[in-house]
């Protein structure tokens, strides 16, 4: 009797032991699995993250505050290159305020309207790219700019162009 509770423990730990031996392989190749579809998802992700770091290299490349060389220009002159970005566009948009034309779009608005600058981008310590509208026709200029020992801004028009109206 003893020898035969003996043999059906034996027989029923070695069933237990085959059953944990396969799940315990199921769940082990699941998660290898698992494992397998993050490492794909890991590499397409930090493709995607070299990709667009080196579009934001690209896309940076004409930023002031980016451009060594330009924010040296400044700082040779005795001027602060924190917050000068914002100074020069703050300038640039007070000429929005003008009375008549403004003083620096060469195109007349459309009746009732008035042609002012809507976007500002700093090239260097010298050029600035911008876009103007007046709700119908729209266009961009490139200035070049002189920063005054009073700190004041001024500004000049190399280039102009004004949009097809359709």
């Amino acid at each position: 009797m003893k020898q035969k509770i003996f043999t059906y423990l034996f027989v029923f730990s070695i069933l237990l032991i085959i059953f944990q031996f396969m799940n315990s392989k199921r769940v082990f190749e699941d998660m290898n699995r698992q494992l397998g579809n993050y490492k794909e998802q890991y590499h397409l992700y930090k493709d995607s993250v070299n990709k667009l770091e080196n579009e934001i290299s690209e896309l940076s490349h004409f930023n002031f505050s980016k451009n060594e060389d330009a924010l040296s220009y400044f700082e040779n002159k005795g001027l602060s290159v924190n917050g000068l970005e914002n100074h020069i566009k703050d300038e640039l948009y007070k000429l929005n305020e003008a009375k008549d034309e403004h003083p620096i779009i060469p195109y007349a608005s459309s009746e009732g309207r008035r042609m002012m600058i809507n976007t500002i981008k700093l090239l260097n310590h010298k050029w600035i790219i911008s876009d103007f509208s007046d709700g119908e026709y729209w266009g961009e200029v490139f200035l070049t700019y002189y920063i005054n020992e009073d700190k004041t801004v001024d500004f000049e028009l190399a280039e102009s162009f004004l949009y097809p109206f359709n």
